[in-house]
């Protein structure tokens, strides 16, 4: 049987690029769907007022989740890098270092749970009613939490072995099981939204139970070291921690970063009116869709050249990159012709209102624009992901930032929602153009991390 560090294919051909990338785009696409038949259920079932509490619970969890994404991507880093090196051993101390941080810090959530549930609906001007249902669905919910920040790192430690189709399969009894729990609960027992929240927080316990176990097995069966599985002596020094601690502080912070800039873009939009808030929001799904396809190969460049970067390479490192952006650029090209060619009907399968319709439209070039540029973002991310450059990170994305905090406060007042659009496509290209601001050197240190490595 292959050993784990022997999984990634030494060369990252195209066949091995596809390979990663396609599972991470099918279970990226599915995952939406546990969104619309807790909607389903809820509007068949439920009041006007609690499918609103779903709404804003959901958005809730989905806007913490996102900002403890760091626990994904600072876990593939140092997992593909120590493929690269053949390090079995430190692929499962990564594992138990990363793990024990996210169920830390899912555990804080949960001991927090008064004080961050009223502060988080206190930012949502909702109904008493509304505000009521989601209280009661956050705190069935953040229950999970600590699981599936563990499913994060777990997530990382496979994407970082280039193993995509048994993230895939862990994503998929995820959604199937909550699904399937969903309407058991909410519908079968006549829970309502309890069942919703307490479905969710089960099904996230038993895929990190059942996801862990075949991480664990995995790594057991190709192991070729000798000793314990695991060993105290890779918990106690602090410097063992520190390299993990420091990548996963610089990608949160690069993270909400990009959720202020995404958040500033809704906020200004709505001072043009509601149908320019709609019509922005309807054109935000297609982004976010195009995101699903982009993010496959930006995953396949973070297992592949972290593997590169580790093993000191740096023909595969430039391979790496230089085929995956490939797939990446013409995916996003493709994304944009679609957009482009069918956007009116797209906008028409989101919403009947002809106003909405009318707006979106007319921006419908720009969401385009957006998706086809933002290609070179998603790669450059995988990139320096997979080399746990996260201080260059941090840095771009306050550069990029402050230039779409810039951008916009000139543009919105004089031209409007177009002007607006004109600094949210600015922004995806900046953050493009300050990571390659960084990037000759990190390609320059290449061989002299793999020879510090193995000092």
């Amino acid at each position: 049987m292959p050993s784990a560090t022997a999984q990634l294919d030494p060369a990252p051909t195209h066949r091995r690029i596809l390979a990663i990338a396609w599972p991470i785009i099918f279970a990226n696409i599915a995952a939406p769907l546990l969104g619309l038949v807790d909607t389903a259920v809820i509007g068949h079932l439920g009041t006007v007022s609690e499918l609103g509490a779903i709404a804003l619970g959901s958005l809730i969890f989905s806007l913490i989740y996102w900002a403890f994404g760091f626990l994904r991507m600072g876990t593939t880093g140092f997992v593909a890098q120590a493929v690269g090196r053949r390090d079995q051993v430190e692929i499962r101390a990564t594992l138990l270092r990363a793990s024990l941080l996210g169920l830390a810090l899912g555990t804080a959530l949960v001991l927090l749970q008064a004080p961050l549930i009223h502060g988080l609906l206190a930012v949502f001007d909702a109904s008493a009613e509304v505000e009521s249902g989601a209280a009661e669905y956050l705190a069935i919910r953040i229950w999970g939490a600590p699981a599936a920040l563990g499913v994060f790192v777990l997530s990382g430690v496979l994407i970082g072995q280039g193993r995509s189709r048994t993230l895939m399969g862990i994503q998929l009894l995820m959604n199937s099981l909550n699904v399937a729990l969903d309407v058991w609960l909410a519908a079968g027992l006549d829970w309502g939204l309890r069942g919703i929240a307490a479905g969710t927080a089960i099904s996230e316990w038993v895929t990190l139970l059942v996801g862990g176990g075949c991480v664990v097995v995995q790594l057991q069966r190709s192991r070729s070291d000798r000793g314990a599985f695991w060993t105290w002596s890779q918990l106690r020094p602090a410097a063992a921690w520190w390299p993990l601690l420091r990548a996963n502080r610089d990608i949160m912070i690069r993270t909400l970063l990009m959720l202020a800039c995404f958040a500033g873009f809704t906020n200004a939009g709505a001072a043009f009116g509601d149908t320019v808030l709609a019509a922005n929001h309807v054109l935000l799904q297609f982004i976010t869709f195009s995101a699903y396809f982009l993010d496959g190969f930006a995953y396949a460049a973070e297992a592949l050249v972290g593997a590169a970067f580790g093993r000191g390479d740096r023909r595969h490192f430039d391979l790496a990159i230089r085929r995956s952006t490939h797939w990446a650029l013409a995916t996003a090209v493709a994304l944009a012709m679609v957009l482009l060619g069918a956007g009116h009907g797209l906008v028409a399968l989101l919403t009947d209102l002809t106003a909405v319709q009318a707006v979106a439209g007319d921006y419908l070039p720009w969401a385009a624009a957006y998706v086809a540029l933002s290609f070179a973002a998603f790669q450059l991310d995988g990139v320096f992901i997979a080399a746990t450059a996260t201080a260059q990170m941090r840095n771009a994305s306050l550069l990029s930032a402050s230039g779409f905090l810039v951008l916009a406060i000139t543009l919105a007042p004089t031209a409007g929602n177009l002007g607006l659009w004109m600094a949210f496509v600015a922004y995806v290209v900046l953050r493009a153009v300050a990571l390659l601001l960084f990037y000759p050197g990190l390609r320059a240190s290449v061989a002299g991390h793999a020879a510090a490595q193995s000092k």
